[in-house]
């Protein structure tokens, strides 16, 4: 090219014949790329799930409104009994690190709508720190010696049931490099970096598959490998999570003891050690965990959750004395505290928590919110509720509140862009909703407990309502409701409604096995009829119609019918005929389905994609700090009918679930809505932290 170039400038003979020669070359050329372009379009456009939007709920995550804290430490005096926000009250932030002698911190915020690193400057003036453009998840940043360690998701896993947790590291100065410090095919959680930079630790779960009960204890090693040559590993301990240095030579760590106390261990290195034997540090009798290492070596603080207390406080173990320090519990006792972590001159102890009603910053949060999206033309949206379900245009959205804190609010309804809730059947308990596709004035819900047995009377409820009164002056709305069961039939849940709006498919135990039905949408089973769509001794549950109408998915564990906690993805004919399984996890081997948690289950606008929540990812955090997680499953995923194509779309520390998909956008309210809710303080422990005689 350069030589036709050169003689077009010469304008010679041999010029103008190359010219000629390279114009028809450019037009035969312009072309075939137009005609390689639009066959790249169309299969990318194939490969891609179709564009829309996707609501979801996220358990808990919208009430925490944490903020990260300090309290100054004297050795001859207690401490304050008040603490010093050191982050600015604008959406969640946490898992902080000091970074200089003017204790300014290094912390993760979800302010963009996806976990990014921050710094607090001077007068504590929050900045963008850094932000990898492929990663859903960042946590754990530490600064040393101008370099930045975190872990990240940013590189997909390409075997189901394994965690893309991985840690990196990237200058200070440019943050145009980023570095792998983890092997290729291997998983590590929680990097801690020595004193001196040389060494770093690790909770690393190496390269096997995610334990699906792993989410109670990660079944983590700690392996320590120098900054400067990350291939040379070596494990210390075969068990325990969250390392913290004590200058370069012991680390310390928590894991289960044998006992059943969560405690903090210790492991010191010598290089005349050939094996490393983990010791004991905190005692029986209360959980400790999440430690941070003071740097005289003579201290650490911890996480304790103690059987007096129902909250998480921050509290100091002198190893010497071996005796505990309390530091929170007088400061907000009635608040869980997270994470702790220590002043580089030992001077002071840092916390996330729930930064209170009456602190300044954000106090609400919103109806709906956005959250990064991997998939461009994808919107993800997360809901202050349950169980979303689009009106035909798309326009409102019916929900359930707050579903684990008011378990009477009814049906809700929101604009689709945030600013504006309504209520129906308040004072009722209701879950899981079906906006008819065919009528813009009718809903179906579940009326009755969520999470119960067969016999439990649950019923499938009709609303029907007038849209005009979806009004900026009204909170509650007028409705007339029909019941479409028989009380004496047990639990009947999770209607759909077809496309037609005429049937309604949902999950009754009236057989005494919770298996799918067809019912009238209009009459119920009282004058239209019932009619059973699937039979065994199994559990089919949370169905949805395809918007075709030839299909319905649901989940069920009929591959593995003794196990109540597995569920698979199946599609069936509305006649009951074509039942086929969605094998999602293809080549994850034999015996692999018993791992599957596959639910909430929905289909594209094209009825060619499904969307669904799934543990096929593992998680990506040590689950013992964080708040409410309770379920081993918990990430959005799409896959096309057949199996194919599966995308992950979300990938945090948390539990997403119940989502729903439409095919247009929506521009969020800028606007703080006045019916907006209060963040709360109120989080429960996780259900496995449990006592002992």
């Amino acid at each position: 090219m350069l030589t036709i170039v050169r003689h077009v400038k010469r304008k010679s003979p041999r010029a103008k014949h190359f010219k000629s020669t390279l114009k028809l070359h450019e037009i035969h050329t312009t072309k075939s790329s137009s005609i390689l372009h639009n066959t790249y379009t169309h299969t990318l456009s194939a490969m891609l799930p179709p564009a829309g939007t996707i609501v979801f709920n996220t358990v808990g995550r919208v009430q925490y409104g944490f903020d990260v804290f300090s309290v100054h430490l004297n050795r001859h005096h207690p401490p304050s009994h008040c603490d010093h926000r050191l982050t600015d009250g604008v959406s969640i932030n946490f898992n902080a690190q000091f970074i200089n002698q003017q204790n300014d911190i290094v912390f993760v915020s979800e302010r963009t709508g996806s976990p990014r690193f921050y710094i607090t400057g001077p007068q504590n003036k929050t900045q963008p720190f850094f932000f990898h453009p492929n990663a859903l998840f960042l946590d754990r940043p530490v600064i040393k010696n101008d370099t930045l360690y975190f872990a990240s998701t940013h590189q997909p896993s390409h075997a189901v049931y394994t965690s893309w947790s991985t840690v990196y590291s990237t200058s200070v100065q440019t943050s145009t490099t980023v570095t792998r410090l983890t092997p290729c095919g291997e998983v590590d959680y929680s990097p801690a970096v020595s004193l001196t930079g040389k060494l770093l630790a690790v909770a690393s779960y190496r390269s096997r598959r995610w334990e699906t009960n792993d989410f109670r204890e990660l079944q983590t090693e700690i392996v320590v490998f120098p900054a400067s040559d990350p291939s040379n590993r070596v494990t210390v301990s075969q068990q325990g999570g969250w390392p913290t240095w004590s200058q370069d030579s012991t680390i310390f760590f928590h894991r289960i003891a044998e006992d059943g106390w969560w405690s903090i261990f210790r492991v010191d290195l010598t290089e005349s050690q050939n094996s490393h034997s983990p010791i004991r540090v905190t005692p029986p009798g209360l959980h400790c965990f999440t430690p941070a290492a003071f740097h005289d070596g003579k201290r650490i603080a911890v996480a304790t959750r103690r059987r007096e207390s129902d909250f998480r406080h921050i509290e100091i173990f002198d190893l010497e004395s071996q005796t505990f320090q309390r530091i929170t519990e007088d400061i907000n006792p009635k608040f869980h505290h997270y994470n702790p972590f220590v002043s580089l001159d030992s001077n002071h102890l840092g916390y996330h928590r729930f930064r209170g009603e009456s602190t300044e910053g954000e106090s609400t949060y919103p109806h709906l919110e956005k959250v990064l999206s991997p998939v461009r033309n994808i919107q993800l949206l997360r809901l202050n509720g349950s169980f979303p379900s689009f009106s035909p245009e798309g326009d409102f959205i019916a929900f359930n509140h707050d579903l684990d804190g008011n378990l009477n609010g009814g049906v809700n309804i929101v604009k689709s862009d945030g600013s504006k809730r309504w209520s129906l059947l308040k004072g009722r308990t209701c879950f899981h909703n079906s906006w008819s596709p065919t009528e813009k004035n009718v809903i179906y819900t579940s009326m009755g407990p969520i999470f119960e047995s067969v016999w439990k009377t649950v019923q499938i409820g009709r609303i029907e309502f007038d849209p005009g009164h979806l009004t900026e002056d009204r909170e509650e709305i007028p409705f007339k409701l029909t019941i479409l069961t028989r009380e004496e039939t047990g639990n009947n849940a999770f209607p759909s409604c077809s496309p037609d709006g005429k049937s309604i498919v949902f999950r009754s135990g009236r057989s005494g096995e919770k298996n799918l039905y067809i019912v009238d949408a209009v009459e119920g089973e009282f004058n239209g009829g019932i009619r059973r769509l699937t039979e065994g001794k199994w559990i089919d549950t949370m169905p949805c119609w395809s918007p075709k109408g030839d299909l319905i998915a649901f989940s069920s564990n009929r591959h593995e019918a003794g196990n109540s906690e597995v569920f698979g993805i199946y599609l069936v004919g509305p006649d009951g005929s074509g039942l086929r399984r969605v094998e999602v996890a293809k080549g994850a081997g034999a015996g692999e389905s018993a791992r599957e948690r596959l639910n909430h289950v929905c289909f594209s606008r094209d009825g060619e994609w499904l969307l669904f929540t799934a543990n096929l990812g593992g998680v990506s955090a040590d689950p013992v700090g964080l708040p409410n997680q309770f379920q081993p499953y918990g990430d959005l995923y799409v896959v096309r009918l057949d199996g194919t194509g599966l995308r992950r779309l979300t990938c945090n520390s948390y539990e997403n679930g119940t989502p729903t998909w439409y095919h247009g956008d929506f521009a969020l309210s800028t606007q703080a809505s006045q019916d907006s809710d209060h963040v709360k303080g109120a989080f429960q422990e996780p259900l496995w932290i449990t006592f002992h005689n």
